[in-house]
């Protein structure tokens, strides 16, 4: 008996699409059409702007004539390019160091009191304010008048409570009526005063309103006799309100000046020193005998001080970085304060049972696990440090702005602000992205790891 094989055969394969191929196509099509319009507009306003700049930084100021790598080389030989690279320099070790550092601090403190929410609202207030009022904020505030800025006001207040100032800064002596201006800036007596005389020293550039209060008439002062081992004197204003008078006389509405300090020289040296009273009246008791010089040092002349030059080109940029700081510290603070929300706190428990102190735990458990907190909000003030143009813009006065330039204000000062050179400008907008760039290029990198 034999067996045939039969070989069986289906049916002719048939291609069929792959649903889920095209599923994922179709997605990737409707995601692109979402994503298109936010695409052109990011290379309308940002590709295209950047790739203008680029080609911009090789011509002339015109824009005509090709120049190649000139306006490079002619940027880190400008003085004022190389002061704003190092004003920016200072921007970016500075200000991002120390708002960290205080932010951390701030969140810290902030975890251990009872109205946290109220105080992180108090600190991020200043993020909504805009960086041109915040200028003007500050430009009010740093002003060297003490009756506009708040600052030198408190400044002046301290000073003045430790150190008294002249009451007499405008005084000065008459020509010609016995009183000779030195270098030192005090007033000396032209002829030589002996005991048992009274002498009247007569000031004139004090304004009757700017007398002190306690100040009295000189006349009765001036008839007073002197003992024969004593030499008296008044220091007057030698101006009669409503006019009148005798020049280099006490007349009887002429009011003395007190608190004036007066001292007797002899053979160079200082023999005896006194303050007037309140009528102007002064007396050296006990000289020996002797011709004397009448000196009026010239502390009674000093002018009020003033105050610190807060936009002087010294402390400028200091000014500045503070006006900064008031407005980002907040931000560092909520950042690192959500952090810090998210530590285990099984480890600064452990750590505390262990008899660590709370330094100790600040230093060696809360900062290490918070550095990817730091970095983070370390490497984003950086990327905003570079870019800052509105406080420096603003608060610096036209004198003092090149001392506080950075490149943004720099960039624009050259392009528009009177330079007209937007090649220079374009250099600078470039030197200026390659900066930015690699810290951006690590922010993306460790948000990208810390997604995964």
């Amino acid at each position: 008996m034999t067996a045939t094989l039969v070989k069986e055969t289906g049916p002719p394969p048939v291609l069929v699409p792959d649903r889920r191929r095209r599923a994922r196509r179709r997605g990737r099509i409707i995601a692109l059409a979402f994503v298109l319009p936010a695409l052109l507009l990011l290379g309308a306003l940002v590709v295209y702007p950047v790739l203008f700049s680029v080609g911009r930084s090789f011509f002339d100021a015109s824009g005509t004539r090709f120049v190649g790598g000139d306006n490079y080389t002619e940027m880190f030989r400008d003085p004022a390019t190389i002061k704003a690279i190092r004003n920016s320099t200072i921007w970016v070790v500075v200000a991002p160091t120390l708002l960290t550092a205080l932010g951390l601090v701030l969140a810290v403190l902030v975890e251990k009191i009872r109205w946290a929410t109220a105080f992180k609202l108090l600190l991020f207030m200043p993020m909504a304010v805009s960086f041109l009022a915040a200028g003007i904020i500050f430009r009010l505030a740093y002003d060297e008048d003490p009756d506009k800025g708040v600052l030198n006001a408190a400044v002046v207040g301290v000073h003045d409570t430790f150190k008294a100032t002249s009451s007499y800064p405008t005084a000065r002596a008459r020509d010609g009526q016995g009183l000779t201006h030195s270098a030192d800036g005090s007033y000396r007596t032209t002829a030589a005063a002996t005991p048992g005389h009274t002498v009247g020293l007569g000031l004139v550039g004090v304004l009757p309103g700017d007398l002190p209060k306690d100040a009295r008439p000189a006349y009765p002062a001036a008839g007073r006799a002197a003992a024969g081992d004593e030499l008296r004197g008044v220091v007057y204003l030698d101006f009669t309100p409503g006019g009148g008078g005798e020049q280099g006389k006490v007349d009887r509405r002429e009011s003395g000046l007190p608190k004036m300090k007066v001292e007797a020289v002899r053979d160079g040296r200082t023999a005896a020193s006194t303050t007037t009273a309140a009528d102007g009246s002064f007396r050296f008791g006990g000289l020996g005998s002797g011709a004397y010089t009448l000196r009026l040092p010239a502390s009674n002349f000093a002018p009020p001080y003033e105050g610190v030059s807060w936009l002087g080109p010294a402390l400028v940029t200091p000014a500045i970085i503070g006006a900064y700081l008031w407005i980002w510290t907040g931000f560092a603070m909520v950042l690192i304060g959500a952090g810090l929300a998210a530590l285990p706190r099984d480890a600064l428990e452990a750590a505390r049972m262990d008899g660590a102190n709370e330094w100790q735990i600040f230093r060696r458990i809360t900062v290490p696990l918070l550095a990817p907190v730091l970095t983070v909000v370390f490497v984003t003030l950086v990327i905003n440090v570079m870019k800052v143009f509105d406080l420096v813009y603003i608060i610096a006065p036209g004198p003092v702005q090149e001392d506080a330039t950075v490149l943004a204000t720099q960039m624009w000062l050259v392009s528009f602000g009177g330079g007209n050179n937007q090649g220079l400008g374009s250099a600078l907008g470039v030197l200026l992205l390659l900066l930015v760039i690699p810290a951006m290029v690590f922010n993306v990198r460790r948000f990208r790891r810390s997604s995964r």
